[in-house]
């Protein structure tokens, strides 16, 4: 097993993702710029750089790694779990499966993991709308990206990352016939927004609407339990 003691500088220097080095220098220019102009401004945009930084973090994660764990594929909350139909971009429109729906707001990291190993078996990339990411038709009608990915199990599921209203790129560094091991990383949308689970039917979550989801960590799903659904409430 890898451990390394977790220090200060891990929480507030964390490493960044490789979009985010571009996106901070154009905010520290204009940080520069509107301190020139009028220091509140400065002030304004020095905020803005901080916040930019932390949207690009991409920490390290501790990955449980039994085999059949289905792990959270994104910083967040679980916004819905539901039972419909499979993706018809990956041709599963005649499958059913359970939904979960991880919504990550602009202060969430967007660093996106694959959720269980195994290996791509197809990727389809949909353009879209900017609906809000909140809303049920974003899985339709928002520009996404399709994963479709038999686990190490012998089961099938698929993980749609999805922009959102701020949201406008989605980087995928993944493909077909690609083999990767749970919490391994998948790619990122900017700037908010949802990344859905469908888990084969008759998988019950191990999880509860509302519930804090930490990518590479949270376990969503077992497929060798038994434990019925959860159910969580507010305390």
């Amino acid at each position: 097993m890898n451990s390394r003691e977790i220090t200060w500088k891990d929480y507030l220097f964390p490493p960044l993702h490789p979009e985010g080095p571009g996106f901070l220098a154009l905010f520290a220019f204009a940080t520069f710029i509107l301190w020139l102009i009028w220091s509140p401004l400065g002030l304004i945009g020095l905020a803005l750089t901080v916040w930019c930084f932390y949207f690009f973090r991409d920490p390290d994660r501790v990955t449980p790694i039994r085999e059949g764990l289905v792990i959270s594929p994104a910083d967040g909350v679980v916004q819905s779990i539901i039972e419909t139909t499979g993706p018809p971009e990956l041709d599963l429109a005649q499958k059913k499966y359970t939904r979960v729906s991880v919504f990550m707001s602009v202060f969430d990291c967007h660093v996106n993991r694959i959720p269980i190993a195994g290996e791509i078996t197809k990727e389809v990339y949909v353009p879209g709308l900017f609906l809000n990411a909140t809303l049920d038709k974003a899985s339709a009608d928002n520009e996404r990206q399709c994963l479709q990915v038999m686990s190490n199990v012998g089961k099938e599921l698929a993980v749609v990352q999805i922009a959102g209203l701020v949201a406008r790129r989605i980087r995928c560094d993944v493909q077909t016939n690609q083999h990767l091991e749970t919490g391994e990383r998948i790619g990122l949308i900017r700037f908010g927004s949802r990344v859905d689970v469908y888990l084969p039917r008759g998988t019950h979550p191990l999880v509860s609407v509302g519930q804090k989801m930490v990518a590479g960590e949270t376990v969503i799903a077992d497929f060798k339990s038994r434990e019925a659904q959860r159910e969580g409430e507010v305390r």
